[in-house]
C-alpha cells in the first residue's frame, strides 16, 4: 500500500475508490502529467562519454609509465638498484595509505586480497625491481623497445585470465604492433639477447599479471584502491627490504637521485597507476594495453631530452607502424 501510495502522489492523480453502478462505462485513464522515461534513453551519449574518459585516463597512465625508465636511471645515481626498488615502495605506500586514510576507505572483501596480491607482486615488487637491474646495464632506449611486448602480454593473459575474446583484426594489429616493436628491439641489441634482455623479459610477465587482476578488480573498486591497497599490502616487505638494502647500499643522494627516486614513487608507482586501473575498467583490458605500444617511443623522446642518449634513424619508422597499429585496435571490436 505504500508503494501505491506514493505512486499516485508522484502523478497527482485522485483515485475513487468507490464501486462503478453496473452498466456505467469506465472513466478514461488519465494520461500521466509527465512522459515516462525510456530505459535506454542517453545511454550511448553515455558510453561515448565513458570511453573517452577511459581513453584519455590511459593515455595520462602511459606518459607517467614512458618517464619511469629515465627517472630510474637518474634514481641509480643516487641508490643502489635494491635500495631504490624499496625507498619507491614505502614512499608510495605511505601516499596511498595517507589517502586511504583520509578516504575513511574501508579493507577490501576477504575474496579480492589474492587479486590484491597478484597486482602487488606483479606491479609493486617484481617489475620495478627486474626493469631496475636491467637498467644498470642496458640503455633506456633498448630496455623501453622490450618492455613494448607488454601490451600483447597483458592481451593474451586477459584473454586467458578474464575471458576477454579480442577479434581477428584486433589481434592481428596486436601482433603488427609487437612484431614491429621486437624488430626494432633486436636491431638495437645488434642481433643478440643480453642478460638486461632476461630480466625486461620476466618484468614484462609479472607485470602484465598485475595489469590483468589490476584492471579486473577495478571494475569493482576504484582503481586508486586497487593500486593504494596493493602497496599497503607490500609493506611488511619494502619497509624491511629498503632498511636492509639501505645498509649494504648507502644513499649518495643529489638532484637527480631525488628526483628519480620521487617521480617514481608518486607518478609512476601510484597516480600513474591510479588513472591506468581506471582506464582499463572503463575501456576493457585489452584495448587499455594496446596504447601501451605509443610508450617506448614516449621513453626514447624523454631518453634524448633528459638523459642526452641518441635515437637511431629506426626510431620514426617504428613510431608510424606503432601509431598505426594502436589506430587499428582502438577500432576493433575487443
Amino acid at each position: 500500500m505504500r508503494a501505491k501510495s506514493s505512486a499516485i502522489t508522484q502523478h497527482g492523480i485522485a483515485v475513487d475508490n468507490a464501486p462503478q453502478p453496473v452498466g456505467t462505462p469506465s472513466a478514461s485513464p488519465v494520461p500521466p502529467l509527465t512522459p515516462p522515461l525510456t530505459p535506454l534513453a542517453g545511454r550511448p551519449a553515455a558510453a561515448r562519454d565513458r570511453a573517452r574518459s577511459g581513453l584519455l585516463q590511459a593515455g595520462l597512465g602511459v606518459v607517467a609509465f614512458s618517464l619511469t625508465f629515465p627517472a630510474t636511471a637518474w634514481g641509480l645515481t643516487g641508490f643502489g638498484p635494491w635500495a631504490l626498488v624499496g625507498v619507491r615502495s614505502v614512499l608510495a605506500a605511505v601516499i596511498a595509505g595517507g589517502f586511504l586514510l583520509a578516504s575513511r576507505v574501508p579493507p577490501p572483501a576477504r575474496r579480492h586480497w589474492p587479486g590484491l596480491a597478484v597486482v602487488a607482486l606483479g606491479v609493486v615488487i617484481g617489475f620495478p625491481l627486474l626493469t631496475t637491474l636491467a637498467l644498470r646495464t642496458s640503455t633506456t632506449a633498448h630496455a623501453a623497445v622490450v618492455v613494448g611486448l607488454l601490451p600483447l602480454t597483458t592481451a593474451l593473459l586477459s584473454a586467458l585470465r578474464v575471458g576477454a575474446r579480442p577479434s581477428r583484426t584486433f589481434w592481428a594489429a596486436a601482433l603488427a604492433g609487437a612484431a614491429a616493436v621486437l624488430a626494432f628491439t633486436v636491431q638495437q641489441s645488434g642481433g643478440a639477447l643480453t642478460a638486461a634482455d632476461g630480466f625486461l623479459f620476466a618484468a614484462l610477465l609479472v607485470c602484465a599479471a598485475g595489469y590483468t587482476e589490476g584492471g579486473r578488480l577495478a571494475r569493482v573498486m576504484p582503481g586508486w584502491q586497487v593500486i593504494g591497497w596493493a602497496l599497503v599490502l607490500c609493506l611488511p616487505v619494502t619497509v624491511p627490504g629498503a632498511v636492509l638494502a639501505l645498509s649494504y647500499e648507502p644513499a649518495h643522494l643529489g638532484v637527480r637521485g631525488v628526483a628519480g627516486l620521487l617521480w617514481l614513487a608518486a607518478g609512476s608507482q601510484f597516480l600513474g597507476m591510479v588513472v591506468w586501473y581506471r582506464g582499463m575498467a572503463a575501456i576493457g583490458i585489452p584495448k587499455a594495453s594496446q596504447l601501451q605500444l605509443a610508450q617506448p617511443l614516449l621513453t626514447l623522446v624523454w631518453s634524448v631530452l633528459l638523459l642526452g642518449e641518441r635515437l637511431t634513424p629506426a626510431a620514426p619508422v617504428t613510431a608510424a607502424a606503432v601509431l598505426v597499429c594502436i589506430a587499428v585496435t582502438q577500432r576493433a571490436r575487443g
